[in-house]
């Protein structure tokens, strides 16, 4: 049996200039990867979009964590830099560490978005490393059971929910502001019953809107 592929952008068409980082508000965005580990029906990119506001996040090849710390310059200038995009920012979680730290030691305040597969992923617990650099989590957990969770994300891996929840749970112990998020509007999801199931595992709740990205 073929091992699934790890999803990546439709179409790889050159862009002018690639937005590596971008803004909104008074957070700045780092788009590291567009490469994820679930295609969730309701991302953009899955319905053939990479724009997020004015911003394409189309990215033809994979930057280093340099060319990244270069475009952000002074992160105190922001509020919170926050790992983004159309991807799964552990997938490249050395040049995550890297920017990370840079902005860390800086004294801005630091967030990941994941979808929770990071140890998965990595084949280890790579909580103990983020949690050097990274002030907060949020974490997609998207479902309150396997079942509508595989509906809705289409997991490459195997064991992916059970994965996300294990990471979830784990979480608080090394990064103490952890978010646990679900998608307000999606078939089958049932928001009351995710967010009892955050506050279970000792990390907060937040509930996202379809069709609102950023």
């Amino acid at each position: 049996m073929s091992k699934p592929k790890i999803t990546s952008a439709l179409k790889k068409a050159p862009v002018l200039q690639e937005t590596l980082v971008y803004t909104i508000a008074n957070n700045l965005y780092i788009n590291l990867t567009d490469r994820c580990t679930l295609a969730c029906e309701f991302c953009p990119k899955i319905q053939g979009s990479m724009d997020v506001h004015e911003y394409n996040l189309l990215l033809s090849s994979r930057h280093n964590a340099d060319e990244y710390i270069t475009q952000i310059g002074d992160p105190t200038r922001y509020d919170e830099v926050v790992f983004c995009g159309f991807g799964e920012p552990t997938l490249r979680l050395k040049e995550l560490l890297k920017i990370a730290c840079y902005c860390k030691e800086a004294g801005t305040r630091v967030r990941v978005n994941t979808d929770g597969l990071g140890n998965l992923v990595n084949k280890r617990n790579i909580l103990p490393e983020l949690a050097h650099c990274v002030d907060a989590l949020s974490v997609s957990m998207n479902a309150q059971n396997e079942t509508v969770y595989n509906q809705h994300c289409a997991p490459a891996l195997q064991g992916s929910y059970q994965n996300m929840l294990e990471f979830l749970q784990l979480a608080p112990q090394y990064i103490a502001d952890t978010t646990a998020s679900a998608i307000d509007g999606l078939d089958g999801v049932d928001i009351k019953a995710c967010e009892q199931q955050a506050i279970s595992m000792g990390v907060k709740f937040r509930r996202r809107v379809l069709d609102i990205v950023g």
